[in-house]
């Protein structure tokens, strides 16, 4: 498209004086980017993607959790779960299991070899965390965690004290 089409170029930098927090922006920008590109080399030996890394996380830490649960958490749609999800039944790493309860129920439960890629993705992660924490008290790091939930919509903050290990009271990797 030509500037004569799209209008005049604007030849400035949106800045702070817009009155927009840019430093945070751009610090959550360049974690992001680098928080997910050692899992990304990880899964394109697999043929993977992000969506995949996301399923397997949380059937990982959460096994017997439903379809309906993980389409809940992800938020996304069925049909963009269902490809991915395909894929990493055929490929062994997740197995689906009819629901005890409600046959109709399809509870996600991973493999040996899904939790180990699992495993395999949230090391370098855990890594760096732990290096960015480094000198960090626990107040401090207490502060990065009420941060991050706080920048999760409150009505999806209860998803997070779900996971296993975050309500009150219950052990890790108890439902």
């Amino acid at each position: 498209m030509t500037a004569d089409r799209a209008g005049k170029p604007i030849r400035t930098a949106i800045t702070s004086e817009d009155g927009i927090d840019l430093s945070i922006i751009e610090l959550l920008f360049f974690a992001y980017r680098d928080f997910t590109s050692d899992p990304d080399q990880i899964l394109a030996d697999y043929g993977f993607g992000r969506a995949h890394h996301r399923i397997l996380h949380f059937v990982n830490r959460m096994p017997g959790l439903t379809v309906a649960e993980l389409l809940d958490v992800l938020k996304i749609t069925k049909q963009s779960l269902a490809r991915v999800l395909k894929q990493l039944i055929d490929t062994g790493h997740i197995v689906q299991v009819q629901g005890p309860r409600d046959r109709r129920q399809r509870e996600l439960y991973p493999t040996a070899k899904g939790r180990s890629l699992a495993l395999a993705l949230a090391r370098p992660q855990s890594r760096r965390i732990l290096d960015a924490l480094q000198g960090a008290g626990d107040a401090d790091r207490a502060t990065v965690e009420r941060f991050l939930k706080a920048m999760v919509n409150p009505e999806l903050r209860t998803q997070i004290d779900n996971l296993p290990g975050n309500a009150p009271g219950k052990a890790d990797g108890e439902r």
